[in-house]
């Protein structure tokens, strides 16, 4: 492959990512045009008939809560066997499990919306899969000189979700197809391109046929032995107790919790409050996704190439458009006198939200080095919080989705979380090594040992 195997890597990775996001995503648009199906009506009494998918905001947060109480119970499973058997066969049984479940939605949904809820709750437990699988990749395959590319790719799966998802979805809920095609196509494009993951991937670069002596050297470069080895120890007191770390997992929860908001609800927000018809939504929603990826990309880039800035510097200065800035839009976007305005600030918000790549995530990566695949992977645990989260504060503030006073509160609380995140961030940030990266399994062993000799002298 010219010595550039890993980049084949790193897109069948990307692309797997972005289907799973699709397939738990695909609500998002098609709950307008389910609400108009009049094909699928329910007696419910005296002969009154009421459309089987007019559901109440609580039944639609149910179905948003199933995929984070999914994604919550598959993430410490989905980490260990990670851990035990590496990212290959995981990540395959994720998408099988993506895909089924996504295939059954529609049946399911008429079925009962208990049967619905279900089929979202085993779409969160293959979500679940997502940034451990993102954490492996970068740290198997990706050189350091280029770890921010790498994670600036696999970290854009969820604005491409948003991208693809809200446009298709709009497309056969106006054809003659209708929504539930929607649902069969992402499902038969999951299976086909985990069936490739499956064919392509290994975990170890250095048992790969495909890549070169010249290209392994490249990816181990700079690289401990601890790093390249693959081993199932992981220090993860030490880990969860720092507060590096901890300002990391803040930084990316409260980011994580802007982004689903614009991301599950921004279509509902520009629907019903700002007064854009469905095919406007449908596009309308997918700018500041677009955006986000055009943001996360140029991120990704900079922050490897800008070698005359330091790293803590350059991560203070990403980090900041990506939470700070993006928090003080979010909390203006209620403000604004005009529909266009509001689409405006909620456009730029999650746009600067995508160069977060340069700042916690680049960060997370450079100070975790061989334990970033476990660092990166409880940031799915706090996406798993924020998936509760985001839903339960539009619940709280926003039960009326046409009323424009509850969306404000949304709005502001978010940005305000996010702008105390990031000046914690300002005390922490840092791209060398933790001491924990130190601690290997020979480690531990000769301290165990150490300590069982001075007990035996004392």
């Amino acid at each position: 492959m010219f010595d550039h195997f890993r980049f084949v890597i790193l897109a069948i990775g990307l692309l797997c990512l972005t289907s799973l996001a699709c397939n738990y995503s695909i609500i998002n648009f098609t709950f307008i045009c389910m609400s108009q199906d009049s094909d699928d009506v329910i007696d419910i009494g005296n002969g009154t008939l009421r459309q089987r998918y007019s559901y109440s905001q609580t039944e639609k947060s149910s179905l948003h809560w199933a995929v984070a109480i999914g994604t919550l119970t598959g993430t410490f499973p989905v980490n260990w066997a990670y851990v035990r058997w590496g990212a290959r066969v995981p990540f395959f049984m994720a998408g099988a499990l993506s895909a089924l479940s996504t295939a059954f939605s529609p049946f399911a949904a008429h079925l009962s919306l208990y049967s619905f809820i279900f089929c979202r709750f085993l779409q969160g437990v293959a979500y679940s899969a997502d940034f451990a699988a993102v954490g492996v990749i970068v740290v198997r395959w990706s050189p350091l000189t280029q770890t921010a590319i790498f994670i600036s790719f696999l970290t854009t799966f969820s604005s491409i979700a948003s991208m693809v998802t809200n446009p298709v979805a709009g497309a056969f809920c106006t054809s003659s197809l209708g929504w539930r095609w929607a649902y069969y196509t992402f499902a038969a494009f999951t299976i086909l391109i985990f069936a490739l993951w499956l064919a392509l991937y290994k975990d170890d670069p250095q048992k790969h046929r495909a890549v070169s002596s010249r290209e392994l050297v490249r990816i181990q470069e700079g690289k401990t032995q601890a790093h390249i080895e693959r081993d199932r120890f992981v220090p993860y007191k030490e880990i969860c107790t720092s507060p590096v770390i901890l300002v990391i997992w803040l930084n990316a929860f409260t980011e994580l919790v802007g982004y689903i908001i614009m991301l599950t609800y921004g279509p509902t927000y520009i629907y019903k409050v700002l007064g854009f018809s469905i095919q406007q939504t449908s596009y309308l929603s997918t700018i500041g996704a677009a955006m986000h990826f055009v943001f996360k990309m140029s991120s990704g880039f900079l922050s490897d190439l800008l070698s005359f800035i330091s790293e803590r510097n350059k991560m203070m200065f990403f980090n900041t458009l990506a939470v700070g800035l993006s928090g003080v839009l979010c909390a203006l976007i209620g403000f604004m006198p005009t529909g266009y305005l509001a689409l405006l600030m909620m456009t730029i918000s999650s746009s600067l939200s995508g160069l977060n790549v340069g700042g916690f995530y680049k960060c997370a990566t450079l100070h975790s080095r061989q334990y970033a695949h476990f660092v990166l992977g409880m940031v799915q645990f706090s996406k798993c919080v924020a998936l509760i989260v985001g839903p339960l504060t539009v619940a709280i503030f926003a039960s009326d989705e046409k009323d424009p006073a509850g969306w404000v509160m949304v709005f502001l609380v978010n940005g305000f979380v996010m702008i105390i995140a990031n000046v914690l961030f300002y005390f922490t940030a840092t791209g060398e090594p933790a001491k924990f990266t130190e601690i290997t399994r020979a480690t531990e062993k000769e301290k165990t040992e150490r300590g069982i000799r001075l007990k035996e002298l004392a």
